[in-house]
């Protein structure tokens, strides 16, 4: 199981604000959602950008980039924002097609925008300026309440908060719904029969394997097949899965408001300060459920983690205390 030197950054050296909605690697530079702004990490020291910039709102939800032109998108409680080279252009119910301003979800499918937002889902051409208004007009959105976004390839997945996930088909431009076959109850009557539950919060779609996290345990579909994961099967600390993001089909890591877990395939690590005395802990659940505490020294900020991205062997870790740089260990 990987370890990590965790180095953390807090508003007293740098970071707009302490609760970190979200974290984007964007090469050397590290993007952070905040409360009150987006901070920019590069060469050591910290830019914010606020409304006085040209932010739609300070308190800023999710963070996508877009590889070809190096903009990066914000989602805000006002409105979507486009970062590109220090230049802030911002859309709004007012001024574009965008569904409603609190803007939870971004993602980048080529020259598509897609946009989770709380009153459906939205789809901005950046070619054309054209808008696309996803609701429950014209898709099985029940709910419109969507959270979050994941695009492939092939596939476009939404988690609608209360509607499970919605799956669009790039080639078909057709859509799919996933539900919870005990409906909306928290028992799990048939633990591996579909998804897990309807609230959904985060969907991750890497190697055309769909994970999904919900307020109530986590998912895993294989385009066949679910796999489900609770406490009391499985290495994750808690249930409440704020967040889910896919390394490839087998392995994934888990934000949760017990710590940060990662899955192998085959075995659990549990990354967090100690939840009573707040002491840096690691621990490693096996197939058979063995569990090992493993001697650290540092810990992520918080235990209440809301996000997570990849930078190289490295990881950058969103809490409601502080952004968070694991460093791996060799």
């Amino acid at each position: 199981m990987p370890r990590y030197k965790w180095e953390n950054f807090t508003s007293a050296n740098g970071l707009p604000d302490n609760h970190v909605f979200s974290v984007l690697v964007d090469g050397d530079r590290i993007w952070a959602a905040t409360e009150n702004g987006v901070g920019l990490y590069e060469n050591g020291k910290w830019k914010v950008f606020t409304p006085a910039d040209g932010l739609a709102h300070r308190a800023v939800l999710s963070l996508a980039l877009d590889k070809r032109t190096g903009d990066v998108w914000a989602g805000t409680m006002g409105g979507l924002s486009r970062i590109s080279a220090g230049r802030i252009d911002t859309f709004t119910q007012l001024n574009s097609g965008l569904s409603n301003d609190v803007v939870y979800g971004v993602a980048v499918q080529g020259e598509y925008i897609w946009t989770a937002t709380a009153a459906g889902a939205s789809r901005y051409n950046t070619r054309t300026g054209q808008w696309s208004l996803f609701n429950e007009r014209n898709t099985p959105m029940y709910e419109i309440w969507t959270y979050a976004v994941t695009v492939g390839p092939d596939k476009v997945y939404y988690a609608v908060w209360g509607g499970g996930v919605l799956e669009y088909d790039i080639a078909t431009e057709r859509w799919k719904d996933y539900n919870d076959p005990d409906g909306e109850t928290e028992i799990v009557l048939f633990k591996d029969q579909g998804l897990i539950h309807e609230i959904t919060t985060s969907v991750s779609y890497v190697d055309k394997i769909l994970w999904v996290a919900t307020y109530f345990g986590d998912s895993r579909y294989d385009g066949r097949n679910w796999h489900n994961f609770l406490t009391k099967d499985s290495g994750l600390p808690s249930n409440f899965t704020n967040q889910v993001k896919a390394l490839d089909a087998n392995r994934a890591w888990f934000s949760t408001d017990k710590g940060l877990a990662y899955y192998d395939g085959t075995n659990w690590a549990v990354y967090r300060p100690n939840l009573k005395t707040g002491a840096p802990e690691m621990y490693v659940r096996d197939a058979e459920g063995n569990v090992t505490n493993v001697p650290v020294e540092t810990a992520p900020a918080h235990n209440y983690v809301l996000g997570i991205d990849f930078q190289g062997d490295d990881i950058w870790v969103a809490t409601a205390k502080g952004l968070s740089h694991g460093i791996r260990q060799k």
